[in-house]
């Protein structure tokens, strides 16, 4: 072998071996099923099907406490659920309540639109029910959601400017104090063939009964980059190597967020995919934590 030729090859293995070790080692889907699912407070029922529930977990103290609504994901599908009870029972160590809620999903009786979104809609408001029993701080409510459940919080936040004649209005939606959302769909309009493609079947048309061009009124009451301004702040939380949801997407929206007078930002987490934002057993965890914190405790 030539010096030159030995002098390449020992370059490339150094280039491989530094390529290999500058792209971690995500979490996988399967990965979020593993998660720590520490039993709750209390298991409670917002509505009549069997999907209609929540896990309260309750800090230690006489409160009221502040509360966060954590809303799971899994693309909308029936196999993922929960799986965000390891963050509620992390935060019991800050003195906050979580209410991690089910919802119908694809495939669910009466799921879709617009059952699943007034399932979400229904959670939150249940927690009016809950405040005096359970000692819970009403004016300190905010949502966190996942993936799909990232979507569903967003939309949870626009409740207030939803027309009485959509059928998923609600009269007087619970307040809340602001969103973070985990990576999770915005313009439902956007991203379709991916998203579909990452989920593994036409999930987007399934939750919306029809395409955009079918039933394009649906999906503008489910954006909320179409529903802006929605009034509170929110913290959009972006794995570096999201592959979900484009990073473009997200800095268009909070842009457009901004520019309609919102409180808006994005945070990128270096070394995080889709998933790791979801666990408090990642590096990802003190950035959502620091956003939780900053929404429900400053």
């Amino acid at each position: 072998m030539s010096p030159v030729i030995a002098v390449v090859l020992a370059y490339g293995a150094v280039v491989a071996a530094q390529a290999q070790q500058a792209a971690p080692a995500l979490m996988r889907p399967a990965d979020i099923g593993k998660l720590p699912m520490p039993p709750a407070s209390h298991t409670l029922p917002y509505g009549q099907d069997t999907n209609q529930i929540g896990e309260l977990r309750l800090p230690a103290g006489p409160g009221p406490h502040p509360i966060i609504v954590l809303v799971h994901g899994g693309c909308w599908m029936p196999q993922a659920a929960r799986y965000l009870a390891a963050m509620g029972d992390e935060l019991k160590k800050d003195g906050i309540a979580s209410w991690n809620i089910e919802y119908r999903r694809i495939g669910q009786p009466g799921a879709g639109w617009p059952g699943t979104y007034l399932d979400v809609g229904h959670a939150i408001d249940h927690l009016r029910d809950l405040a005096a029993p359970y000692k819970l701080d009403l004016n300190r409510v905010v949502v966190l959601g996942h993936s799909a459940g990232g979507h569903l919080a967003m939309w949870a936040a626009t409740r207030q400017r939803i027309a009485a004649k959509s059928p998923l209005f609600i009269s007087k939606p619970l307040p809340i104090r602001g969103v973070i959302n985990l990576a999770g769909t915005i313009d439902m309009t956007a991203n379709i063939p991916h998203m579909e493609q990452a989920c593994r079947g036409p999930v987007v048309t399934e939750l919306m009964g029809g395409t955009p061009a079918s039933v394009p009124e649906r999906y503008r009451e489910a954006s909320a980059n179409t529903m802006l301004p929605l009034g509170v702040p929110q913290i959009l939380i972006w794995g570096e190597h999201e592959d979900y949801i484009p990073q473009p997407l997200v800095e268009q929206y909070v842009s457009a967020a901004t520019r309609a007078g919102d409180r808006a930002r994005l945070v990128l987490v270096p070394a995080a995919g889709h998933f790791e934002t979801a666990s408090p057993l990642t590096a990802a965890w003190p950035v959502v934590h620091e956003a939780i914190r900053s929404l429900l405790l400053n």
